[in-house]
């Protein structure tokens, strides 16, 4: 089944960035990422799936209680795919950190991602 590029948002950060089971992160990444996958964060670039995977796994071992929530609905443009994010703790404060993922996508996959963060507040 090929996914629209708002549904490939969607599972970037609902079934990737908030799934701590690494069996089941890998086997989503295999699936909505292309093999030579590139993320841009904006501090570093990783390229392909298996750093994809390994960064994805440091972030969420980095704040294990953070969750992340879209900040409005996914949109797309021809393959281009936008989702604003949230990113705080699960328990109920305010998320510590807003931005927005935005990826190019072919033949149901996204090919390159890349990460913007808008603002980052600190903890209370």
């Amino acid at each position: 089944m090929t996914r629209s590029p708002a549904d490939l948002m969607r599972v970037n950060l609902l079934e990737v960035f908030n799934e701590h089971d690494p069996d089941r992160r890998a086997a989503v990444i295999a699936e909505a990422y292309a093999e030579d996958v590139v993320w841009h964060e904006p501090d570093r670039i990783n390229h392909g799936r298996t750093e994809f995977a390994r960064r994805a796994a440091e972030l969420l071992a980095e704040n294990p209680d953070w969750v992340f929530q879209p900040a409005g609905a996914a949109s797309e443009l021809d393959d281009i795919g936008h989702l604003g994010f949230q990113w705080g703790p699960s328990d109920g404060r305010p998320p510590l950190v807003s931005g927005m993922d935005i990826a190019r996508n072919r033949d149901g996959v996204i090919i390159e991602l890349y990460t913007i963060v808008a603002g980052v507040r600190q903890s209370s």
